[in-house]
Parts: C-alpha cells; sequence; structure tokens
C-alpha cells in the first residue's frame, strides 16, 4: 500500500459529488507529461499519474512538479479549481480533508 501523505489527489469528481466528464480526463492530462518507452509503452511521469483510490478515479500530483514545472502545476491546479473537483493535499499549511489512502494504478 502506498502513502499518499505528501502528494496532491484530484478526483475525478466535484465538489457536489457529481462524475466529472469525459471520463478520459485525467489520462488526457496525465499523458501530456509522458513519454513512450523502447517498448512503445506509455511512461507516466511520476509528478503526475492517474491512480484508482478507494475504487474512483484520481490524478495524483506531486508538489515537487511546481519547482520543475511551474506552469503545468498551475495549469493542472486551476483546471481542478475552475472545475471545482476534488482536491486533497493542496495546501500542507491549513486543515487538511481526509485523503485517500489506498492506491494502486489506474
Amino acid at each position: 500500500m502506498a502513502e499518499t501523505h505528501h502528494m496532491i489527489v484530484i478526483e475525478g469528481v466535484t465538489e457536489d459529488g457529481r462524475t466529472f466528464r469525459p471520463s478520459d480526463w485525467i489520462e488526457r492530462i496525465s499523458g501530456s507529461l509522458s513519454t513512450f518507452g523502447t517498448d512503445r509503452r506509455i511512461r507516466y511521469s511520476h509528478y503526475l499519474q492517474p491512480q484508482i483510490i478507494e475504487g474512483r478515479k484520481c490524478l495524483v500530483l506531486d508538489p515537487e512538479l511546481k519547482g520543475v514545472n511551474p506552469s503545468a502545476f498551475s495549469f493542472l491546479v486551476d483546471f481542478a479549481k475552475g472545475n471545482k473537483l476534488k482536491i486533497h493535499g493542496l495546501d500542507s499549511s491549513g486543515p487538511q480533508k481526509e485523503m485517500p489512502q489506498r492506491l494502486c494504478p489506474a
């Protein structure tokens, strides 16, 4: 079981509980920082990965991306906030929402 205490988790669900559409938005965004290996399989960046957490599709974002690629980090956070998606672990200085702990690859 991996821990997500230092990661930012963006759920594929809006704050009012609706599933965000299109259903493949997480894969599309994760693909923006991915590469292809010599075996021609997609390799997601360790900064941005699709995950299934407690049965829900989520986007797991490493906060270190902010230092490596500030514009990508800002885009992701602004996208999530603009679409009113549930976000966990974004503000480490304030009170935290309960964050899902069970991760498995999407």
